[in-house]
C-alpha cells in the first residue's frame, strides 16, 4: 500500500459515493513525473544546463545535419510559444551554444544552428541523458514496460491526434 492508497481509502471511506479510481491513476502520475523530473534534473543541472535548453539542443542535434532549424520548427518540435522559445535562444546564444544565421533556402529567414560548443556539449550530455533514462525506468520491471508504454501511447493519442506528426524542417 502506498500514500495514495491511503488518500484513496479515506475517500472511499468519506464518499462512498465517488468513484475515485481515476484520483490514483492522476496522483501516481503526478507523484511519478515529480520523482522524473528531479532525477532528470540532475544531469541538466551537471552540465550546466535546464530542462528547457537541453530540450532545444537534443532537438537541434537530432534534427541532423547541418543542425538548424527554423524558429518555427523548433516551436514545433518543442511545442512552447514564440516568446518562451525566443527566451531559450537568447539564453543559448549567449551561452555560445546556438547562433541564428540566415536560412540559406530562404534569405528571408532565419535558422537556429548549433555552434561547435553546442554540438560538443549535447554530444556529451545526451549520452549521460540516456543513461539517467535507464537508471529512472529500472524501477520499472521491464516485462511490464511494452504494455505500459502502448497504454500511455493510446491515452496520449487521445489528446493529441490533432497534432501534426511532423514538424517542419527549414
Amino acid at each position: 500500500m502506498d500514500q495514495v492508497d491511503r488518500i484513496l481509502a479515506q475517500w472511499r471511506s468519506e464518499r462512498p459515493d465517488l468513484d475515485v479510481g481515476p484520483m490514483g491513476t492522476f496522483g501516481r502520475l503526478k507523484r511519478l513525473c515529480d520523482h522524473l523530473a528531479a532525477g532528470l534534473a540532475e544531469v541538466y543541472k551537471a552540465h550546466g544546463l535546464s530542462a528547457a535548453s537541453f530540450d532545444v539542443l537534443a532537438t537541434l542535434r537530432r534534427a541532423g545535419a547541418p543542425y538548424a532549424l527554423s524558429p518555427s520548427a523548433l516551436i514545433g518540435w518543442t511545442m512552447v510559444t514564440s516568446g518562451t522559445m525566443t527566451n531559450r535562444l537568447d539564453r543559448l546564444e549567449a551561452a555560445g551554444l546556438i547562433a541564428r544565421r540566415t536560412n540559406p533556402e530562404d534569405g528571408r529567414g532565419s535558422v537556429v544552428a548549433l555552434t561547435e560548443a553546442g554540438f560538443a556539449l549535447i554530444e556529451q550530455v545526451v549520452g549521460a541523458h540516456v543513461a539517467n533514462q535507464h537508471r529512472l525506468i529500472a524501477a520499472l520491471p521491464e516485462d511490464l514496460r511494452g504494455a505500459f508504454d502502448a497504454g500511455l501511447r493510446a491515452w496520449l493519442a487521445g489528446f493529441e491526434d490533432e497534432m501534426p506528426r511532423q514538424a517542419p524542417r527549414p
